[in-house]
């Protein structure tokens, strides 16, 4: 892969996806059988006419306008890029892709989100998405915190902002431990 900028053509691929809108743009980025899959909701597709179609129909276009990537660290291998992210949007439409069945709830999602991407003869070969799908459900009203361990837009605040809290979901144990030797 060293004759291919892998930076470059991930960017390329992200512009066709959330900028353009351009499905057979975002195709031609990728290999001629590649497979996307959102880890957590196992959606996207295997093969290209698979995962054109759900492109097309459930994911370019059915993303909200106001959708934000936020990088907040890229690792760059020799056919890898793992890219972390805080993922943002306000759910004024379906997102088939990440909250299948889900009608809009109106509400802000702000979450941590990690693509890695392999390459294969200078185009991209599949992408792995993993996100928290509680802490989307929770932003949305879909899923009570109360007595879960599990949080919502916080999250993605304490990746940013490294000052914030740690150990809030565990105060309860917490505490058991100041004051013992370390």
């Amino acid at each position: 892969m060293a004759d291919h900028n892998l930076e470059a053509l991930w960017e390329e691929h992200c512009r066709h996806e959330f900028e353009t809108r351009d499905v057979d743009a975002t195709m031609a980025t990728m290999v001629a059988e590649p497979y996307v899959n959102h880890i957590p909701t196992m959606t996207g597709g295997v093969g290209h006419d698979q995962l054109k179609r759900f492109y097309k129909y459930h994911f370019i276009g059915g993303n909200p306008p106001d959708t934000r990537m936020i990088p907040v660290s890229r690792t760059i291998g020799p056919d890898r890029i793992v890219d972390e992210m805080i993922f943002s949007f306000t759910h004024t439409s379906a997102i088939d892709w990440m909250l299948p069945g889900i009608p809009p709830t109106g509400r802000t999602v702000e979450i941590p989100l990690v693509a890695i991407i392999h390459f294969r003869d200078g185009k991209l070969a599949h992408e792995h998405i993993y996100w928290d799908q509680a802490s989307v459900l929770v932003q949305l009203g879909l899923l009570d915190p109360t007595g879960l361990p599990v949080a919502g837009a916080e999250t993605a605040r304490k990746v940013l902002d490294t000052s914030l809290p740690s150990n809030t979901l565990m105060a309860e144990t917490w505490h058991r431990s100041a004051g013992k030797p370390i």
